[in-house]
């Protein structure tokens, strides 16, 4: 999925992506491979014709008035097609010249180059050389910047006049930089207003994301599309684990950096402080993030991605000429340690456009009522209001729809009213819903919401984990029911549950993912055997579960005999939608709490990325929300966010351990309680699926490459 979300952004990615592939932008780059002072002009005037870079230029200027955010999905589709040429620089200046007759000159078609460090001022002028601007050959304006001797900027546009630049051909063959000398009077010099170095940066790197995420999503696509028809002994390469695995990490990181890329451009209207926290947030993953995509497209392509006719190599030398000009993810995930140690973090408040007005007041008179209930009748108070599970249908629930769960998010999060967690009880009764009876659902639903029944899972078996379809418990038909016979395993909850959720065999003839039935179980029944297992924190969370002849009446079959295995990948079609909240996890502020100021700078990184990892598993949880909120089906961010979260929650919590140093060899209660949650979050990768399995399912069921 591109930055894009709304369907006025899709239709302007799609209309600019269509564009762009037609104007053999490489073509251009490739005739201009050794041409120092290429400027690429018939690329750039159709680019002019087209106003890309005006998106951002206030109307009174001439402009379309448009937001950092419009002009991102318009950059990460020329990105995608690797459009040459100063639109990136340009696009920046424009976003920040507003009032200044450089910025009516870019509505107009013309360039703006832009040098990011700035230089010294002294007896009013501004003199010296600026080593890197880029897009500076061609250009028809230079935003540059100086540094008065208290420390104080001034930001100036020049006409190209006033410059002398020394071009030369760098790393990205589709844009050109140069070093470039000023000798100017700061009376004859346009200020630019308030100006700093700091938001000229963020405007740039922000802009910058997006084109990484272009060229990230560019490198996915080639590199899957390669590996469909690609033949290596005799199958395609699809098939194999190894690309099947390189490619669904190419698809975390490209959504990942999707992510960060959107919240940047969309952060930009929000207070300095929260774009300030969200540009780092991006810089943190994306700069990086692209390289290492167009790295893996490459591996996936072989030896003719390693050569010059193959454009891979053009889309690696704009990922780390980004990445060269706004700094490594290490530098931008340091910053971002410190905004966080300062208490920062990223908010983010949707706009519901109004949607919201019809059901404000009830909801909020419905969590006053629950607020006022007595603290032993509040849980009650929330199933009787329909809130405890509002997505659920009514009478349980409320049936709500995307924008009334988040408005019911949104009052009880007011109100300081936490929901109690069902846990099992959260999968098994979705399930009884959809596909059990009515005295099913009246014996069950309710008791469960009320906390009066607690719920486990027999699925896993010693040889049915990730491939469950394998599993052999066995369900046999007997008068007015059916005896079960088997072993479950890793059955967390095992001895505080009244019931769970089984899946067993009732026919054996059958082909693997048929012949599976779905049964509630008595877990009080006679011929239950629960044995502890005991992991390797030390506790005994999870179980071993025998069955031993269980009887099972026919009541206590949900849906179809032979039908259990579609029971048990069912996901009601109204899903649960949740905004991200602000925190980061609980390893991650642990992290965030053990750091300090002078802590070494890479701690400061560690801390820096993990913090980042955390808030991309918040922003993909948004996105999936936001296309909830449009009416849109599922995107990919909800698997995506499944692994990488999984990933984000295992990392930090070793970085947590590793923080204490040689006193993480001790046993103080800090300690054991950091080391106990390390060792608990390596069960992460390994339960609900594998890592590994999962990354299969990602590359076959998103990516389409081939079953093996």
């Amino acid at each position: 999925m591109s930055i894009a979300v709304t369907a006025e952004h899709q239709e302007l990615a799609a209309s600019v992506r269509a564009w762009a592939a037609g104007l053999g932008g490489l073509d251009s780059a490739r005739g201009a491979e050794l041409d120092p002072t290429a400027t690429f002009a018939e690329v750039w005037g159709k680019a002019q014709d087209m106003g890309l870079a005006a998106i951002v230029v206030p109307e009174s200027d001439g402009g379309d008035g448009g937001t950092i955010l419009d002009a991102a999905v318009a950059l990460e589709a020329c990105a995608y097609a690797l459009l040459p040429g100063p639109l990136l620089g340009t696009t920046a200046a424009a976003a920040v010249l507003g009032g200044t007759p450089a910025a009516s000159a870019i509505a107009a078609g013309q360039v703006c180059a832009v040098g990011l460090v700035p230089i010294a001022i002294a007896d009013g002028r501004l003199s010296g050389t600026v080593e890197v601007v880029q897009d500076a050959p061609g250009a028809d304006w230079f935003l540059l910047g100086g540094v008065e001797a208290d420390g104080a900027e001034r930001w100036v546009v020049v006409p190209a006049e006033a410059v002398r630049i020394d071009a030369s051909t760098g790393v990205d063959l589709t844009r050109r930089c140069a070093a470039v000398t000023i000798d100017v009077s700061l009376a004859d010099a346009e200020t630019v207003p308030g100006l700093t170095s700091a938001v000229l940066r963020r405007s740039m790197l922000t802009l910058a994301t997006a084109e990484a995420a272009g060229l990230a999503r560019w490198c996915l696509d080639t590199a899957v599309a390669y590996a469909k028809v690609r033949e290596q002994f005799g199958q395609p390469i699809g098939k194999f684990q190894a690309i099947k695995q390189l490619c669904a990490g190419m698809l975390e990181t490209t959504e990942a950096v999707t992510a960060v890329a959107w919240d940047a451009a969309a952060a930009a209207t929000a207070d300095n402080e929260q774009w300030a926290y969200a540009a780092d947030v991006a810089g943190a993953i994306a700069l990086d993030g692209a390289v290492r995509v167009a790295q893996d497209c490459i591996q996936v392509l072989g030896g003719i991605g390693f050569t010059f006719e193959h454009e891979a190599h053009f889309y690696l030398r704009r990922a780390v000429a980004l990445r060269l000009l706004l700094g490594s993810g290490d530098t931008h995930a340091t910053a971002l340690a410190r905004r966080a140690m300062a208490g920062e973090r990223r908010r983010i408040v949707l706009d519901l456009e109004g949607q919201d007005d019809a059901v404000r007041e009830d909801i909020k008179a419905l969590v006053a009522e629950v607020v006022q209930a007595p603290e032993d009748r509040r849980r009650q108070a929330l199933v009787e209001a329909g809130l405890l599970a509002p997505h659920w249908p009514a009478p349980h629930g409320r049936g709500a729809g995307p924008v009334e769960q988040l408005v019911i998010d949104e009052e009880l999060a007011a109100a300081g009213v936490v929901l109690p967690d069902l846990k099992i009880g959260g999968w098994a009764v979705p399930t009884i819903l959809a596909h059990g009876t009515e005295a099913q659902r009246e014996r069950f639903v309710r008791p469960t919401l009320l906390g009066e029944i607690i719920w486990c899972q027999l699925f896993s078996e010693p040889g049915a984990g990730s491939d469950l379809a394998s599993l052999r418990a066995r369900a046999v038909r007997v008068d007015g029911g059916w005896r079960l016979a088997g072993q479950k395993v890793w059955t967390s909850l095992a001895r505080e549950s009244q019931w769970g959720i089984c899946l067993a065999r009732t026919d054996p003839d059958a082909p693997q993912h048929q012949g599976i039935t779905y049964f509630l179980v008595d877990m009080a029944a006679p011929g239950i055997d629960i044995r502890p297992l005991r992991e390797l924190t030390g506790d005994a969370l999870f179980n071993e579960v025998f069955l031993d002849e269980v009887f099972v009446p026919d009541s206590d079959v949900v849906g179809e005999i032979n039908g259990g295995w579609r029971l048990a990948r069912t996901t009601l079609a109204n899903e649960r939608v949740a905004m991200a909240g602000t925190k980061l996890g609980h390893s991650t502020e642990r992290a965030v709490e053990l750091i300090s100021a002078d802590s070494a700078q890479s701690d400061l990184a560690r801390v820096g990325h993990a913090v980042a990892l955390s808030t991309v598993c918040s922003l993909l949880d948004v996105r999936t929300t936001l296309r909830s909120l449009a009416g849109q089906g599922p995107g990919p961010e909800s698997s995506v966010a499944k692994l990488l979260t999984v990933q984000t929650r295992q990392d930090a919590s070793e970085l947590v351990v590793d923080l204490h140093g040689p006193r993480g060899l001790l046993g103080a209660d800090d300690v054991r309680r950091d080391v106990h949650e390390m060792l608990l979050t390596r069960c992460l990768s390994i339960a609900g699926g594998t890592t590994q399995i999962l990354r299969n399912v990602a590359a076959e069921r998103i990516l389409g490459l081939p079953r093996g």
